[in-house]
């Protein structure tokens, strides 16, 4: 695994933590405060220390997202999807067309660039400013995968 993989993991783990909270964390995994530190560490003598399965099962059950599987389903060519917007959910009266894909993947667009001009005026872009690109990217991305769904259903029927 890459070192760029290993940060990549230890920073979803730690968002994984921070959304279901220390205390909480705990409680769930049956873990330290110290020892889900070092899950998430990217210090040395750390690094090859990574939260086990069963814990990720139970804060991601308790967290609004699962940080963990997706940042895994990303690294190795996949996706997920989850919460309410589900694809896998059946297509009701809500379900909107192409036309308001399409919409919604320039909005998209048009935020994506915004925050990306908005990071690189002072010629560097920071941790922060890279977070939310990476937020914006991931939005359009949910936008394209719909797009590409419904342009599927159209097709089939």
């Amino acid at each position: 695994m890459s070192d760029q993989a290993r940060q990549y993991l230890k920073r979803h783990t730690e968002r994984l933590v921070k959304d279901v909270g220390f205390a909480a964390a705990c409680e769930l995994t049956g873990r330290s405060k110290a020892t889900l530190g070092r899950y998430f560490s990217e210090a040395d003598e750390h690094g090859d220390r990574f939260i086990p399965v069963d814990a990720v099962a139970a804060l991601e059950a308790a967290a609004r997202f699962p940080h963990v599987t997706a940042a895994l389903a990303e690294l190795n060519g996949g996706q997920i999807s989850y919460g309410s917007a589900r694809r896998n959910s059946v297509r009701g009266e809500g379900d909107r067309g192409v036309n308001s894909h399409v919409i919604a993947l320039s909005q998209r667009f048009a935020i994506l660039m915004a925050e990306y001009h908005l990071s690189i005026e002072d010629g560097v872009i920071s941790v922060n400013e890279a977070r939310r690109l990476l937020e914006e990217t991931l939005e359009l991305q949910k936008v394209l995968v719909d797009m590409k769904l419904r342009l599927e259903a159209d097709g089939r029927g």
